[in-house]
C-alpha cells in the first residue's frame, strides 16, 4: 500500500515482522484501499483507542487493524467516512480477534451509523475470553498474554493519553500498533490451544453473548433499578425515580455527559423519597447535591410534577432483594459448591463459569422473584453452560431449594 501522508507517520520495528507494510491512514481514499485489501484477509486483529472522562459516549481516537500483511493505525478524526471499516467488520467471512473487546463494542455501537447494523461486529472472538477457557480467568490483560506467550513487556505507559489531540506522538502510535501486532502474531497459537482443550465453540459463544448484549437496545424505563438503594423505596417513590432516571438519561444524551454529571444518583435518590414541591426544601434534604439543586433544580421539580400525575397501578412494582430471600446465603454457597466442583471437572475456573451476578439472575428467576413477563434470559441456562452443567443445575435447585 501507497502511504499517502507527506511525512513517515510511524518508525517501523526492527522484529521479525519485518515484512509488514505499516501505514498510518488519514483520508478517505487510502481507508478504500486499505478495506479492499483487508477484505481477502481470513483472520484481522484489531483494537481502538478511545477518551471517555468526560462525556457519556466514548470519542474514537484510533483505529488499529493488522491482517499479517498491513498493520495500519486508522485516524478516525481525519478521515471523513469510516463505512469501508464497519463494513469489514460486518463481513462475516473474515475472523475479526479482538482483546478484552466490551468497551471496543461501546465505540462500535456508537461511532457507527445508528441506522442498519453497521457497527455490529460478525465472525469476532476475544482473545481475553479465549484465554479464560485455558485455565488464565476473566480478567487476563493483554500485556499479560502476550508476555505469556512471547515474554515480551510491553510497555503500557500510553494507555490513559488522550487519543483525540493531535498530532499523535511517535510513542503513541508505536504503543498503537503493538496492540494489533503481537495480537495477530500469538492468536493462531492461542486458537490452536483452545481446539486441543475443546473449548472454541464456548469460545465464539461466549462472545457473541457479549456482542448481542451491547447491541441489544436499552430499556431506558428500567434505570431506576440501578440506582444504589432503589430497593429501600415504596412503589410510589419508585414511580418518582423512574422519571428522574429518564429524564436524567435524557439529558445525559442529549449533551453527552456521564450521569453524574447532570444529577448525583443520591440527589434523584432523595428526590424520590422525600417528593419536594419547591428549590427551598429541595436544598435542605439530606443527600441531594447543592450544585444539582442550583443548576437543575426547577427541571426536576417539573420532572416530579409530571410523575405525581402517574396512577397508582401505573406505579413500579417494590423491588424485591434477593439477599433478603430466606436462606439466601446458604443457597447461594450451596450453588457456588457445585459450581467450584464443576470448574474441577471441567478445568475452568468457578469465575468462567458463573460470576456472582449470574448465580443471582438464575436464583431471582427461580424464586420467582421478578415481575411477571420480566424474567429474561438466564446468562447460565443457555449455551455451553447449560450444555455442561445445566440440568444438574436446575436438578439440585428443584430437590434442595
Amino acid at each position: 500500500m501507497v502511504d499517502k501522508s507527506s511525512e513517515k507517520p510511524f518508525a517501523l520495528n526492527d522484529n521479525n515482522n519485518a515484512s509488514l507494510i505499516r501505514t498510518y491512514i488519514q483520508d478517505d481514499e487510502s481507508l478504500v484501499e486499505l478495506c479492499e485489501k483487508l477484505a481477502k484477509s481470513d483472520v484481522i486483529a484489531i483494537d481502538t483507542e478511545f477518551v471517555r472522562t468526560r462525556t457519556l459516549y466514548p470519542k474514537l481516537g484510533l483505529l488499529q487493524v493488522n491482517n499479517g500483511e498491513y498493520l495500519a493505525l486508522i485516524d478516525p478524526i481525519a478521515i471523513d467516512d469510516l463505512s469501508p471499516f464497519w463494513d469489514l467488520l460486518s463481513n462475516g467471512d473474515i475472523c475479526k480477534v479482538l482483546h478484552a473487546c466490551s468497551e471496543d463494542l461501546e465505540v462500535f455501537l456508537t461511532a457507527a451509523p445508528s441506522s442498519g447494523r453497521k457497527g455490529k461486529p460478525v465472525n469476532l472472538i476475544d482473545s481475553q475470553i479465549m484465554m479464560s477457557f485455558l485455565g488464565h480467568g476473566l480478567s487476563m490483560g493483554y500485556a499479560a498474554m502476550v508476555n505469556h506467550y512471547t515474554g515480551i513487556e510491553l510497555d503500557k505507559s500510553e494507555s490513559r493519553t488522550d487519543w483525540t489531540k493531535r498530532p499523535l506522538t511517535e510513542r503513541q502510535l508505536t504503543y498503537a500498533e503493538a496492540d494489533v501486532e503481537y495480537l495477530f502474531q500469538i492468536f493462531p497459537r492461542i486458537l490452536a490451544e483452545l481446539e486441543v482443550a475443546g473449548w472454541l465453540t464456548a469460545a465464539k459463544q461466549e462472545t457473541q453473548y457479549l456482542v448481542e448484549r451491547k447491541f441489544t437496545p436499552i430499556d431506558e424505563t428500567q434505570f431506576y433499578r440501578n440506582v444504589k438503594m432503589s430497593w429501600r423505596l415504596g412503589s410510589r417513590q419508585l414511580n418518582l425515580l423512574q422519571h428522574l432516571a429518564l429524564w436524567r438519561y435524557e439529558q445525559a444524551k442529549k449533551r453527552d455527559l456521564p450521569l453524574g454529571f447532570v444529577a448525583k444518583d443520591t440527589t434523584i435518590l432523595a428526590l424520590a423519597k422525600y417528593n419536594p414541591d419547591n428549590v427551598g426544601v429541595m436544598a435542605k434534604i439530606e443527600g441531594i447535591d447543592v450544585l444539582d439543586v442550583k443548576h437543575k433544580g426547577n427541571a426536576m421539580l417539573y420532572v416530579l410534577k409530571q410523575a405525581n400525575k402517574v396512577a397508582e397501578k401505573d406505579h413500579p412494582s417494590k423491588i424485591n432483594r434477593l439477599d433478603e430471600y430466606p436462606g439466601y446465603k446458604q443457597i447461594f454457597k450451596q450453588v457456588k459448591t457445585f459450581m467450584a466442583d464443576i470448574a474441577q471437572e471441567s478445568g475452568l475456573t468457578i469465575e468462567s463459569l458463573a460470576s456472582k451476578k449470574q448465580i443471582n439472575q438464575f436464583l431471582t428467576q427461580h424464586f420467582k422473584l421478578k415481575a411477571e413477563g420480566s424474567e429474561g434470559v438466564v446468562d447460565i441456562l443457555q449455551g455451553w453452560r447449560f450444555e455442561l452443567f445445566g440440568e444438574k443445575l436446575q436438578k439440585l435447585a428443584q430437590d434442595k431449594f
